[in-house]
């Protein structure tokens, strides 16, 4: 994806683009991932507004984010177009560029302020059954020498805590406290966010294992790293390959939902089955590190379909 220095953006544009991502790097402290995803939404609407004649912060109205808004539905600018959620998403960064030129007194009013997101369809977490789960940590265990270890450990982990995939592979050997009946781990969530997440004895066990046989094998060819989960070349595991590891044990494991596993869907199937066990939704808030309870509620939905499945097929006068 090209950068916002391209020739195709004016250069006031681009030098407040630049300025409002360096503000949301040291103001609100976001992550390298998510600085550039609004780099790439917004230098594409950097570029639509020079194609339309906007040149400068002030010279943008209403009628421009709107028009916006459909191309990003259309795709008539010659780029992708993007679904319902994916359009949601660049125009909320959209918003929030305007709120920093009117902050900044760049611009009088704010031209995005009544313009929406696109409505979207609510979709559910899609979480995969407990049977389904086991035999995918026993998948990942399958195998000789230090990477299937790794990867149990590593699958174990993210079921075991919810942890997100960036969270995971982010782990030093500092944030993890192995200690009998206290085990935790330290995750830092989007915004620097920071919590402390218990960690099961399965999980635990699989964990100790990697560490001491498998990861020595793994940091021994490299030049020395304090992160948890290794490659090959003793270096930091990618997402990429985090997420390669769990589609290659999901195959082992015959699962049928293989081709749309995602490291993900472990982290909906801990919050889903934890509250088909009765957990408080306010406590596996805190575990998943979502800022609004109103996040977490979604899985609340997903259990409660269950329970409606359960009693429509299983009481003789539910019918």
């Amino acid at each position: 994806m090209a950068a916002a220095g391209d020739e195709d953006v004016a250069p006031a544009l681009r030098a407040s683009l630049e300025q409002y991502l360096a503000h949301l790097q040291v103001e609100r402290g976001l992550s390298a991932n998510t600085l550039a995803a609004y780099r790439r939404d917004l230098a594409r609407y950097a570029r639509h507004l020079t194609a339309s004649g906007r040149t400068a912060p002030d010279q943008v109205a209403e009628a421009d984010v709107t028009a916006y808004v459909r191309v990003l539905r259309s795709g008539s600018d010659g780029r992708a177009a993007l679904s319902a959620s994916s359009a949601a998403r660049a125009v909320v960064a959209v918003r929030g560029w305007h709120r920093f030129w009117l902050l900044e007194g760049a611009v009088p009013a704010d031209a995005a302020r009544a313009v929406r997101p696109p409505a979207q369809p609510r979709r559910l977490p899609k979480a995969v059954p407990v049977e389904d789960v086991e035999r995918l940590l026993e998948a990942a265990g399958t195998g000789e020498g230090p990477g299937p270890l790794r990867d149990r450990a590593l699958l174990e982990l993210l079921y075991a805590t919810g942890a997100r995939i960036s969270e995971a592979v982010g782990l030093d050997l500092d944030d993890l406290d192995t200690s009998p009946g206290r085990a935790s781990v330290l995750l830092r969530g989007k915004g620097g966010k920071e919590r402390v997440v218990p960690v099961g004895s399965f999980a635990l066990g699989a964990l100790e294992a990697y560490l001491v046989r498998g990861r020595p094998a793994l940091v021994a060819a490299g030049r020395g790293t304090p992160a948890v989960f290794c490659n090959t070349r003793g270096a930091r595991l990618s997402r990429q390959s985090a997420w390669a590891a769990l589609r290659a044990a999901a195959g082992r494991a015959g699962l049928a939902q293989a081709p749309h596993l995602s490291p993900h869907t472990l982290r909906h199937s801990f919050a889903t089955h934890l509250l088909a066990g009765g957990a408080d939704v306010r406590v596996v808030q805190e575990l998943l590190g979502h800022a609004s309870v109103t996040t977490t509620q979604v899985y609340t939905l997903v259990t409660r379909d269950t329970l409606r499945e359960v009693y429509t097929t299983a009481h003789p006068r539910a019918r």
